[in-house]
């Protein structure tokens, strides 16, 4: 077996010596913004005695809440629609499978920045027949400058922690050695967010006049972010 050259790289070592000090710290940062979207979850029905008129009146009320999503342009960021069924009711009482009536149901998935219009299509979609208005639910973009934010702030913070330390110590920092998110290493998945404050509306038939918009305030985002970092510092005098 060859003998190990001195010249070899020496494995890390994972904590500091009396020439090299280390330090070891966490950053945190906690920011409080305003939403940058709101998502609303609407459900169209219907109910028919036989299937096909249960698909009909549901296509067409389907397409009416379409409609008037869509009036609102550019507003709107994303539309989609989710899970559609129909489902046969039974009658509770007779002899065999003898079906009652057929209801009908489509969920539609729409997501807004303009959080004006928001109040008002809320509003005018609860007005529909049979439609019912879930939500909202605020969020930021993944992408959104408040989490880069966040993320230099805690890192910010990190320093100023190891600094003062390090002052305590009657020394100063000398180089970083590791910077990592909390759970870098062994990364877990992210929790759900807490969702927002939610509002739920329905209405078995529209009325003539036109009600008015709802006043929505939008909550507030927390954005939390944490690091660990370790320092060397200079040998302090003890």
């Amino acid at each position: 077996m060859a003998t190990p050259s001195t010249e070899d790289p020496q494995p890390a070592v994972p904590y500091g010596t009396p020439d090299a000090p280390r330090i070891a710290v966490r950053g945190e940062a906690h920011l409080e913004v305003d939403p940058e979207i709101a998502r609303i979850g609407i459900t169209v029905a219907s109910r028919g005695k036989d299937r096909r008129t249960a698909l009909d009146d549901l296509t067409r009320r389907n397409t009416t809440a379409l409609d008037l999503i869509k009036t609102y342009g550019n507003a709107v960021e994303h539309l989609e629609t989710g899970a559609f069924s129909i489902t046969p009711e039974l009658k509770d009482h007779g002899r065999g499978e003898r079906v009652h009536a057929h209801h009908g149901h489509v969920h539609i998935t729409a997501e807004l920045t303009d959080f004006t219009a928001l109040g008002e299509l809320t509003t005018r979609l609860a007005d529909l027949e049979l439609t019912r208005v879930d939500g909202p639910w605020w969020a930021l973009r993944p992408d959104s400058p408040a989490h880069r934010t966040a993320r230099q702030q805690a890192v910010h913070e990190a320093v100023q922690r190891a600094r003062e330390y390090a002052d305590a110590l009657g020394t100063t920092l000398a180089a970083l050695v590791e910077l990592a998110d909390i759970g870098a290493e062994a990364p877990q998945p992210y929790p759900a967010a807490p969702a927002g404050r939610m509002r739920s509306m329905a209405r078995a038939a529209a009325t003539e006049d036109i009600a008015a918009a709802l006043d929505l305030e939008p909550q507030r985002q927390h954005v939390h972010a944490q690091v660990n970092a370790r320092f060397t510092m200079a040998p302090p005098q003890l």
